[in-house]
């Protein structure tokens, strides 16, 4: 079973030796020239070295050992669990009798899971255990990584009420670009039914939220205070319930419009035919008009 890769490997040891030259040189030659001031030059020349190296040192072994320093963190709080469950049950089984250890044992498993608000706190604690190490599977399975193999820092985990929420710190090379268009992958990977991601910080676009999202709570039924307002004695109205069909708009001057009879417009009367059936021809002139101009 590879717990680091051969690629994670290569990049911390060329960057652990960058470290250590860069950090030997800087803090050896800073460390001669204050020496100077008090020694010969060549004194504080060997001082400088001999302060410079053992820190370079310090700094190489930091960097060389953060792959497995990163994969302590991602199990810490496994680790500090299991410490504290064996540290508990030998220090029981040391200085109490087998009885008192089995009562004080099934108290422990007992009571959380007799009692339903405990018991469900548990699992929402216990499945953001799980979603922690749901998350870094995708980061090292489908999201591709920066050139020196490093995936994103999964921080924190807590509970929320359809799910769990998700603290995340990416490295250099990736976006969160890179994570919404894998997010169906993240939701079957996590067992979820949807996850979202959000910037957690405004000046910062390297910190991201998850929210995976496990149950819709808005579909429970809520119920309203108002019905307890209600006397329950009070006579029912004998009115009966009035239906409304229309708008009724008092303060609005609605324009009446009048619809023309069926048939024949309405003050109008057909033209009369001559006795061929043609139309007579139209007047020169009207009793209106005056013809005076004319003549």
């Amino acid at each position: 079973m590879t717990v680091i890769e051969a690629k994670v490997h290569r990049s911390s040891a060329r960057n652990a030796k960058v470290a250590f030259i860069l950090t030997a040189v800087i803090v050896g030659v800073l460390s001669a020239v204050v020496a100077a001031a008090y020694w010969h030059p060549i004194v504080a020349l060997i001082v400088g070295a001999l302060i410079g190296v053992p820190c370079g040192a310090a700094v190489w072994l930091l960097v060389r050992v953060w792959p497995v320093l990163r994969l302590l963190w991602w199990w810490t709080t496994e680790i500090v669990l299991a410490v504290l469950l064996l540290t508990g049950w030998v220090q029981l089984a040391n200085h109490t009798s087998t009885v008192v250890m089995l009562l004080v044992v099934a108290l422990v498993v007992g009571v959380p899971a007799a009692i339903p608000a405990v018991r469900r706190q548990v699992i929402a604690w216990a499945w953001c255990l799980v979603v922690r190490h749901r998350l870094r599977v995708c980061f090292a399975q489908f999201i591709i990584a920066n050139q020196s193999g490093s995936l994103p820092l999964i921080l924190w985990a807590r509970p929320t009420p359809v799910g769990e929420r998700v603290w995340v710190y990416l490295r250099p090379g990736l976006s969160a670009k890179d994570l919404e268009s894998r997010l169906d992958k993240i939701a079957v990977t996590c067992h979820a039914s949807t996850v979202l991601i959000e910037r957690a910080s405004e000046t910062n676009a390297a910190y991201l939220r998850f929210d995976i999202k496990r149950r819709e709570v808005l579909t429970a039924h809520v119920g309203s205070p108002l019905v307890d307002a209600i006397d329950r004695n009070a006579p029912v109205s004998a009115s009966p319930l009035t239906v409304p069909t229309a708008l009724d708009l008092p303060d609005v001057d609605a324009p009446t419009i009048t619809l023309p009879a069926q048939g024949k417009p309405a003050g109008k009367k057909p033209p009369a035919s001559t006795a061929n059936g043609s139309k007579p021809a139209a007047a020169s002139s009207t009793p209106e008009d005056d013809v005076s101009d004319w003549i």
